[in-house]
């Protein structure tokens, strides 16, 4: 699955407690030829260290070993190289196994533990903001669900719609003169009412920002005579083709979603210089964590693509080079950022990714603080 598809109610029972061993398989995988040939070969050595972590740990029945086994095969055969991004998740247990692929690196790491490691799923949902796009016509209604890499085309909600029509009545058409307009008549007018409640009753589930793409007339109609249209933050001003595919959406939303990300993006700019000013802010990877872990920081902003292996000595992050990083040592953090996150939404704060090189002069990282 895609990080969109992380509700907050899957990741909460993805992160219960599982009868030991619970599975945790990452990797880092490439979207493109060349670099994606060693995915197959790195799955395969991971999966074979499993194996043997497995029949080493005198804790795990030859029961658990082989269930366990059968549905980590299954979890292998579901892997689709062809949607690769940027990791791979694999989840396993001797009941079920689980498949992410994600738009955010995560290390090489084989975990048995009795949960789930969640951290990569976590920061991938926080990076990935997810969002709802409504296709309308006067016929048809679809939602799609994405993220700024990948969108799809969603069944749920009672989505997709399609309006029914009643056959040409050319006796009414004598009486009136004309035909009526598809945007005035009463069965479009339903029609777009029961799309709205349908739409409002998916925000409230799963509340994510909304675009429209419609043309004028039948966006202008959703506005009427219903309230969900208007918790849009972008709209696209065009038809909707019958066969509208994910990747011609993704194109005509790209203006939409990039000028929301630049607005987006000052916002937290402003945010973060208002705690300046109130001597509430806290910059850098070490005062972060500290703020996180105290619970103390209501909003932490991340550069997209930071990471930092660190040494945790005295209470203190030291930056450790990936050369010099000895990942046995308990004290060693491989995947801190990404730990940081897991925290900080833990205890309620808000997790926001910015762009590469805009948090340069607070070492990639910042947050502002409730105290």
């Amino acid at each position: 699955m895609d990080a969109d598809a992380l509700t907050a109610g899957l990741l909460k029972e993805l992160r219960a407690a599982k009868p030991y061993p619970a599975l945790s398989l990452t990797m880092p995988t490439h979207r493109r030829a060349p670099d994606n040939a060693q995915d197959s070969v790195r799955l395969r050595n991971l999966v074979a260290e499993a194996r043997n972590r497995l029949e080493a740990d005198p804790a795990v029945t030859r029961e658990a070993r082989s269930a366990i086994q059968e549905q980590l095969d299954r979890a292998v055969a579901e892997v689709d190289p062809r949607r690769a991004l940027d990791s791979l998740v694999l989840l396993v247990t001797a009941d079920e196994h689980h498949v992410w692929q994600l738009p955010r690196t995560a290390p090489d790491r084989v975990v048995l533990s009795d949960t789930y490691l969640t951290r990569n799923l976590v920061a991938a949902k926080a990076q990935a903001q997810p969002f709802w796009a409504l296709t309308v016509s006067a016929e048809h209604a679809a939602l799609w669900s994405g993220t700024a890499d990948v969108v799809h085309e969603e069944e749920t909600g009672g989505f997709p719609l399609t309006a029914p029509r009643e056959a040409p009545d050319p006796q009414r058409e004598e009486r009136i003169g004309d035909t009526p307009s598809t945007f005035s008549d009463e069965e479009t007018r339903t029609f777009l009412r029961t799309v709205d409640e349908k739409l409002r009753a998916v925000l409230a589930a799963d509340p994510r920002p909304l675009y429209l793409v419609g043309l004028a007339p039948a966006l202008a109609l959703l506005d009427e005579v219903g309230e969900g249209a208007g918790a849009a933050v972008g709209r696209v001003t065009k038809g909707v083709p019958a066969d509208m595919t994910p990747s011609g959406l993704l194109k005509d939303l790209r203006p939409a979603l990039d000028h929301r990300q630049q607005r987006f993006s000052a916002e937290i700019d402003g945010t973060l210089d208002e705690a300046r000013g109130r001597r509430a802010f806290a910059g850098g990877l070490d005062e972060v964590w500290a703020a996180a872990r105290e619970g103390r920081a209501g909003l932490v902003a991340v550069e997209e693509h930071f990471q930092q292996t660190v040494r945790v000595s005295d209470g203190h992050l030291e930056p450790v080079s990936g050369e010099a990083a000895d990942l046995t040592d308990s004290s060693v953090r491989e995947d801190i950022v990404d730990e940081l996150v897991e925290t900080a939404l833990d205890s309620g704060s808000d997790v926001v990714f910015l762009a590469d090189g805009s948090l340069a002069e607070h070492g990639g990282i910042a947050a502002a603080l409730r105290y």
